[in-house]
């Protein structure tokens, strides 16, 4: 089966990217030339190998002073005392800081090495996260930045540490903490204010062989991709309960024991791709959402979230695996006041394919005895008692293209045997863990389990026959024609994503309602995305995978092509309920 693992949007611009040092520091050196520059930023994202960039320059520019923006921050001391609150003593979960990065850095050292800069005569490169905060008026600016998922790679491999810190050898899970609630969002805040400053922007993903455009090469890539249906780059992760459905259908890795997860639209956590000639340029997908939102989300859509991307698809597999953590995700006024989230984690499992007696656990028994339950939880976290999750949760048998509904508050997982795609609120990693069936993680140790934050969000009310009736293939006809039908599918109406399903043979017209549209093609081969007045080139996808529509494209078409021509397939849409 036909699945595009490295999309990309192609963008017409005279200019070339550049590839490999040794084509970037001529460039360089040519630019400092023409603006007979002295002062050089290259202020670079968390994750970025610094010490690399450092020596690089060094080599390319004899004679020259290079800074290292470090010099000027706070000790570790303080910076960990400094973020304490944000980071908390929890193992998985922090609050989303209000800091700023320049809190990080001592005003009398920068002060000091601003005026060292100012009195130097050498060619002067601040390099560093912070680099602009010495330097606020470089002569010339070059954005060095990373994609998230490279981030987490390396701290996998102990290779990067946190902002401030020398933490290479913590754990990923403690890294991976303090970049989400803190290192992201302090370098997102610092990128968006600098933006306008920017000349150049570094892709520095591969160190060794590193790509450079040019800012209006980035912008015409961000302007591209807000005016056309785009798909974002996605990646793959094995699990504790991982299966083997996704490495069978999309020819992945031989070597992982599994596949877990595929985060195919998380444009927290994707790489875009931009052609430049057949140049692939990665940027972190985030960054459209940061730059263009009222293009991408809609206007209607940004007023309620701000610069974020409000919708989520990922993938689920338990094919040949095992069941999931039974768990549960916070209501809204919980994960306001516990972690500093606007929104919550409202879900669905859209069943992609299932087994013979795949099923899923949503919601709970009948006259449950939730003081019993607890008790069991406890004993089973505390002493290595097994939870029997049968007494308790309702357990649903599971099959190709059933859509069940997780509104917030309500206990659920998905069993062994399901391909589910996950269509959630963007939230992603707020899941209160309330048994993972006494194994291991990946890692070896304990999958931490969240039953204090748990238990005060758990709705006792949803029960056998309220999740019957409210969660569990609520569909509703809306519309046919000729050659197809639209249904209405979910979510709840405790949750602010609507989906539609599609079934059809011919073409079908959508229009985005002013607000991003998310679509998978969920039964055939294959279909072509179309604008009815000619605004985007055709827009070819396959089965399984996510793409995008921005609000900005306003109209689109999709019908059957290929192997799919003539057959009748089936997408699935999702957005904002406005």
């Amino acid at each position: 089966m036909a699945f595009n693992k490295f999309p990309s949007v192609k963008v017409n611009t005279p200019k070339h990217c550049l590839v490999g040092w040794t084509d970037i520091a001529e460039e360089i050196s040519k630019e400092i030339g023409i603006r007979s520059a002295k002062k050089v930023v290259i202020e670079c994202y968390q994750g970025v190998f610094i010490e690399y960039i450092k020596n690089r320059i060094k080599t390319g520019f004899p004679g020259s002073q290079v800074i290292d923006a470090s010099v000027a921050l706070k000790s570790e001391e303080e910076i960990r005392e400094l973020t304490h609150p944000d980071i908390t003593e929890d193992r998985i979960f922090g609050f989303m800081t209000q800091r700023s990065l320049s809190d990080f850095f001592y005003l009398h050292k920068v002060s000091r090495m601003q005026q060292s800069i100012e009195e130097s005569t050498k060619l002067t490169f601040v390099i560093g996260t912070g680099a602009s905060l010495i330097t606020e008026d470089p002569d010339l600016y070059i954005h060095a930045d990373m994609a998230r998922w490279e981030i987490q790679q390396r701290m996998r491999k102990k290779e990067v540490s946190n902002v401030g810190l020398s933490n290479y050898t913590d754990p990923f899970e403690t890294q991976y903490k303090r970049g989400y609630f803190l290192d992201w969002r302090i370098c997102d805040q610092l990128k968006q204010q600098r933006m306008p400053d920017w000349d150049y922007v570094l892709d520095t993903n591969d160190k060794h062989n590193p790509k450079m455009i040019t800012a209006q090469m980035f912008h015409a890539g961000m302007e591209q991709a807000v005016n056309q249906p785009f798909s974002l780059v996605p990646f793959f992760d094995p699990g504790p309960w991982g299966g083997q459905w996704m490495r069978e259908k999309f020819d992945l890795d031989p070597e992982p024991s599994n596949f877990a997860w595929c985060f195919n639209c998380v444009p927290e956590e994707n790489s875009l791709l931009l052609d430049f000639d057949g140049i692939k340029f990665e940027t972190p997908a985030i960054n459209l959402v940061l730059f263009r939102p009222k293009e991408l989300l809609g206007e209607k859509v940004q007023e309620v979230f701000g610069n974020e991307f409000p919708i989520r698809f990922d993938f689920l597999d338990t094919m040949g695996g095992g069941n999931l953590s039974l768990q549960v995700h916070p209501l809204t006024d919980y994960i306001r006041e516990n972690f500093g989230m606007a929104y919550t984690q409202d879900e669905s499992y859209y069943m992609l394919d299932a087994d013979e007696n795949a099923s899923v656990y949503l919601g709970l028994k009948e006259k449950v005895d939730s003081e019993g339950m607890i008790t069991e939880l406890t004993k089973a976290q505390s002493n290595g008692h097994t939870f029997d999750a049968d007494k308790y949760a309702q357990k649903w048998p599971a099959k190709k293209h059933d859509h069940f509904l997780i509104p917030a508050g309500t206990v659920h997982c998905s069993g062994a045997g399901c391909m589910v795609l996950e269509i959630s609120a963007t939230p992603y990693i707020f899941t209160f863990k309330l048994w993972d069936w006494g194994r291991m993680g990946m890692d070896g140790r304990p999958r931490p389990i969240h039953l204090e934050h748990g238990k005060k969000v758990i709705q006792w009310d949803r029960q056998r026959e309220w999740i019957r009736k409210n969660l569990i293939n609520n569909i509703e006809a809306i519309a046919e024609g000729e050659g197809w039908r639209e249904e209405r599918t979910g979510l709840h109406q405790l949750e602010f994503i609507e989906t539609r399903r599609h079934w059809h043979t011919g073409t079908v017209l959508h229009q985005t309602g002013n607000g991003v549209n998310v679509l998978m093609v969920v039964e055939g081969q294959q279909a072509v995305v179309e604008s009815p007045t000619g605004v985007f080139q055709p827009f070819l996808v396959n089965y399984a995978e996510a793409f995008i529509i921005p609000a900005n494209v306003k109209e689109y078409t999709v019908r059957p092509t290929g192997p799919s021509k003539g057959k009748e397939i089936a997408t699935l849409k999702a957005y904002v309920r406005t």
